[in-house]
């Protein structure tokens, strides 16, 4: 295959996973960042953007992962990844889990910039010459609108995870005694 076919499409896969945060990112400072004194949950849960950025790059590096899975060999990777580059930016966002860096929540949308310029800079290149591919720029809109969804979904499952974790830390616990032979759960004394 040519080199420049496989290179379009590792930043097309690169798009996919991290060019809509920055649309998500925005969108829920704007939508949520006058309710945080009102509800506290929903500063919290825009508090996870960049745990779910970092979710996102850990979905990014298992899918690398599953391409190269059969052969690890240096010499395979070698051949098989045509912009390293970018891949090593896109885990990078793996970073994100640590707790010192996550606190500033405005680095993972800088860090998600170079992917968002990618979208950008084939709308541009539309915008300036008209006789360019259309196909491109739908392409693009697929792959965004894919990101937008996948970057929405993780969002939801960390603020569910949350929801679940609030929930059961403020119900009492439970503790299972065995009888005879069953078991009987009851609820615990504080």
């Amino acid at each position: 295959m040519d080199d420049s076919f496989l290179a379009s499409l590792q930043k097309l896969e690169a798009m996919a996973f991290f060019s809509g945060y920055a649309l998500v990112y925005t969108v829920a400072h704007f939508l949520f960042a006058n309710h945080v004194l009102k509800r506290p949950f929903i500063g919290r849960a825009v508090s996870f953007l960049p745990f779910s950025y970092a979710l996102l790059g850990t979905l990014f590096l298992g899918f690398q992962l599953k391409k190269l899975y059969p052969d690890y060999s240096f010499e395979h990777i070698r051949l098989t990844i045509q912009q390293p580059y970018l891949l090593i930016w896109g885990l990078l966002s793996i970073t994100f889990w640590i707790p010192a860096v996550s606190k500033r929540a405005v680095l993972s949308l800088i860090h998600n910039f170079i992917f968002f310029y990618f979208l950008a800079s084939d709308l541009f290149i539309q915008l300036i010459t008209p006789s360019a591919d259309n196909n491109i720029i739908k392409n693009d809109m697929k792959v965004y609108a894919a990101s937008i969804i996948l970057n929405l979904g993780i969002l939801g499952f960390l603020t569910t995870l949350l929801l679940l974790s609030t929930y059961y830390k403020k119900k009492k616990p439970f503790i299972i005694k065995k009888d005879d032979n069953s078991y009987n759960i009851t609820a615990a004394d504080k």
